[in-house]
């Protein structure tokens, strides 16, 4: 396609007041590349969690911005270092799923250290949605290097909750270090990231304990594969109880919190085995946890991010190959975001709400014998 034949102005969804309802009109279309960007034609983009804290001014979000850093799209053109980026190379014309993080410095220890912790350096220039201008727009420039190339049979909806959702609930699972047949709990496990966290855990060979207060989010549970399935509205004795009854007493071998919930964290802890980890991803203000939990109990509570660049261009081949899917909601164009929004803050939601930018890219995803996830 090329920047010389994009159009003048796009039509985008922009934070311009905090705490005020997004602002839907034309700005200009992006042209600049720095060498290690892509310039992606918005396909689908999602609404997540985080887009609330950034529309209430908790992400420090200069303005206006853009909003949402989960989306999907096709590459219409690259900066000049970019094609290297992908261990297969890129190239216009690519199904990409949108990496979060932009221009990490490439200097500091997470830069030079463990690739799995690359997504934490200090001094990047944070991310798309949330730092910068995000996937709620018809284009948005994304950098290469963080960007993963869809397999085939991976639809465009399907990935698009998967840029920040399912690669931070994928990461979690993977950082809880288990083996075939170990439990998992997951709290909050009928959420937009637990029912992800559920069919990730089944597609490791664990075995998993689904704990959600919604009758939404304990059928989608069910529903994902859960082994196990608990209502948390029940309290906290009953839920440790009915872990104990099928890890023989024990608990969970690991958990994984995607529940902001008050009590969400010392539930977390409470099923959880002695000696046992505690993988905390949700973002409450503070997170309460008795003290005998971690000292009477040693259980040990870890953060985690989302995934590498390595680990996300892993997670899509396993949603492919294990036909990992997705409950979405979908709204078609940018127009209806307020009516996603909506739909998200009732509590009635199973999953992820979406919206599709582009029906044209998504219609042409559909080919003759190709089943797509």
């Amino acid at each position: 396609m090329g920047l010389e034949t994009l159009p003048s102005s796009m039509l985008a969804c922009q934070i311009v007041e905090f705490n005020k309802p997004y602002k839907i009109h034309q700005i200009p279309t992006p042209r600049t590349l720095n060498p290690h960007d892509l310039l992606v034609k918005v396909a689908v983009a999602s609404l997540c969690h985080t887009d609330g804290m950034v529309s209430a001014g908790i992400m420090g979000t200069p303005l206006p911005c853009t909003a949402s850093h989960e989306g999907t799209g096709t590459v219409v053109a690259l900066g000049s270092s970019a094609a290297s980026a992908h261990p297969d190379g890129f190239s216009e014309g690519d199904r990409v799923m949108c990496g979060l993080y932009r221009d990490q410095c490439g200097i500091c220890a997470d830069c030079l250290g463990d690739e799995a912790y690359k997504q934490y350096c200090a001094n990047s220039k944070g991310a798309i949605g949330v730092n910068t201008d995000g996937n709620f727009a018809e284009y948005v420039v994304i950098d290469a290097r963080n960007a993963a190339k869809l397999p085939e049979k991976v639809s465009f909806e399907t990935a698009a909750p998967m840029a920040c959702a399912g690669s931070t609930v994928y990461r979690g699972v993977l950082q809880a270090k288990l083996t075939s047949h170990e439990w998992l709990a997951i709290v909050g496990s009928g959420g937009g990231l637990g029912h992800l966290g559920i069919q990730f855990a089944k597609a490791m060979g664990l075995n998993v304990v689904g704990i959600d207060a919604r009758d939404e989010g304990l059928a989608l549970s069910r529903e994902c594969g859960a082994d196990v399935t608990i209502d948390a509205r029940k309290g906290k004795e009953h839920i440790v109880a009915e872990v104990h009854k099928v890890t023989s007493g024990a608990g969970a071998d690991a958990t994984v919190n995607v529940s902001d919930a008050e009590n969400a964290a010392a539930t977390a802890c409470a099923v959880t085995k002695r000696h046992g980890l505690v993988i905390q991803i949700a973002q409450p203000e503070n997170i309460s946890i008795p003290f005998p939990e971690l000292i009477f109990r040693d259980i040990r509570i870890q953060g985690s991010l989302i995934c590498s660049p390595k680990e996300s261009r892993e997670m899509v081949e396993v949603v492919a190959k294990h036909n990992i899917s997705v409950k979405t909601n979908p709204f078609h164009g940018l127009d209806k975001i307020p009516e996603l929004v909506e739909l998200a803050h009732g509590g009635k939601m199973q999953g992820k709400g979406i919206v599709i930018v582009d029906e044209d890219q998504v219609k042409a995803e559909k080919k003759p014998g190709l089943t797509l996830v």
